[in-house]
């Protein structure tokens, strides 16, 4: 009987480590009918709307300026059997009016039409941009890029896009490549290593990853020579540690984050799971017990899985009839609490993918003195923002270029959203949000046209110099 239950081991790991795969990597690629489409459009009421690849094979998102968004489902497909026509449902939502839909045509026509209930149809022509694909080599990986750029007269500002954790290809998927350029704005965008085209292996090192973000950073500078009249690093979430390290590796002249953290992954762990409870009515004195949870489950992670079974073992035994036990998530303490320690010591090492848990930001921030703009999201339910404002606002007082402009009632991702079934469900991007962080790359200028964002300029706070 034993021997059965031992054979069976390998055959459960197996299966868990295909479930695994399913539900963390595989993603179905877009469909390759549908990639002439991509791009900026100029509708013909002023508006300007991108289109770009969304999960799935053949559906689509399309994205307005002022921060609008519809998730784009094909229902007529043409003699090939790509589809041609698709509805339009709001945000990330399924609602949608019978009648909305949007319309392409050839792929050499470059033409769209936007089909409303009213009826109305809003016609649009897609932009022309000048793009040239670059493979570029960092730590002996070829990692695979290209640049965009507008086409105008005189030196523009260039943007290399950093990602955030995901895994498919930003290449592909980085909707900012469209819409940047269709604003005035160069773009170098690259898959990052075990991404898209770029060989290597997927990791969460936030320093090797860094060095690719300067590699990148350089190669584009090389790319657009004259055309470039700078050459910065914006990107969202996991690329708030990345880019204060890769700004000053290759002298960024701009940095931009958007929804990142000035504290380490841990403390992002932590403050999920504190989030979490306090938005289900618990005070600080529960906080307190819980943080002795997250110190453990922390501990546990960041020796790779090797140290910290006791503590996490004594948590467990004091806290575990607690009400609110059973409520913490977490991005790992959660999982950490619910799994026997044995199973962690055997399937945390698969799972592991180099993060640099307990990497420090506040050198690399302290260190960067180029202009400097942080974006965060007032209810973040990935990446908690009130200690990061707390820290950037610190450092602003001895940098007056770091200017932090805080969008109060947004989610991850700068998006808003509305509450269902006890489940936030995204309605749109921000409004003013890609208006700022056009505005701001060409102009440094952090100022918000609408109302709602809260604006910390860094000349405001930081100390006057000494004469």
């Amino acid at each position: 009987m034993w021997l059965r239950w031992l054979m069976l081991v390998p055959t459960l790991l197996g299966f868990i480590g295909v479930a695994a795969w399913m539900y963390f990597v595989y993603e179905p690629l877009p469909d390759p009918e549908l990639a002439c489409h991509y791009g900026a459009y100029d509708l013909d009421d002023g508006r300007v709307v991108t289109i770009s690849p969304s999960s799935g094979r053949q559906t689509l998102r399309m994205v307005y300026m002022n921060g609008l968004t519809e998730h784009l489902k094909p229902i007529v497909f043409d003699a090939q059997g790509a589809p041609s026509v698709f509805s339009r449902s709001l945000g990330w939502s399924d609602n949608a009016f019978v009648g909305d839909q949007v319309a392409f045509g050839s792929c050499k026509d470059g033409v769209i039409e936007l089909l409303t209930h009213e009826p109305e149809v809003t016609a649009g022509r897609r932009r022309t941009f000048d793009i040239t694909g670059v493979q570029f080599e960092s730590h002996g990986l070829k990692l695979s890029g290209r640049l965009v750029m507008p086409r105008l007269e005189g030196a523009i500002p260039v943007a290399v896009l950093v990602h955030g954790s995901e895994r498919d290809s930003a290449v592909m998927f980085n909707r900012l490549q469209y819409l940047l350029p269709a604003n005035g704005i160069g773009v170098f965008v690259y898959d990052k290593r075990g991404t898209g085209k770029s060989e290597g292996s997927y990791t969460q090192n936030f320093h090797l990853l860094s060095d690719d973000a300067a590699t990148a950073l350089k190669k584009a500078r090389e790319m657009a020579g004259p055309l470039a009249s700078e050459v910065g690093l914006e990107g969202g979430s996991q690329a708030g540690w990345i880019i204060p390290l890769a700004a000053g590796k290759a002298k960024a002249d701009f940095a931009l984050v958007g929804y990142g953290l000035a504290e380490s992954p841990l403390a992002e762990d932590r403050e999920e799971v504190f989030d979490d409870l306090r938005t289900a009515g618990y005070g600080e004195d529960v906080i307190a017990k819980v943080r002795e949870i997250t110190d453990a489950t922390g501990r546990v992670m960041a020796s790779n899985f090797k140290d910290g079974f006791d503590e996490l073992d004594a948590v467990r035994a004091q806290y575990g009839k607690e009400p609110w036990f059973a409520k913490i998530k977490g991005e790992f303490t959660g999982d950490f609490l619910n799994t026997s320690n044995w199973l962690i010591r055997l399937l945390g090492p698969w799972f592991d993918v180099g993060t640099s848990w307990v990497y420090d930001p506040l050198p690399a921030l302290q260190a960067y003195q180029g202009p400097h703009l942080w974006i965060l999201a007032g209810r973040d339910s990935s990446a908690p923002s009130a200690n990061t404002l707390r820290i950037l606002r610190e450092v602003q007082k001895t940098h007056a270029n770091l200017d932090i402009v805080m969008f109060p009632t947004a989610d991850h991702g700068i998006t808003e959203f509305e509450m269902k079934n006890g489940n936030r469900v995204g309605t749109r991007f921000s409004e003013g949000y890609f208006q700022l962080l056009v505005d701001w790359i060409l102009f440094k200028d952090a100022k918000v046209k609408v109302q709602g964002p809260i604006v910390y300029d860094g000349n405001a706070v930081a100390a006057p110099a000494l004469p």
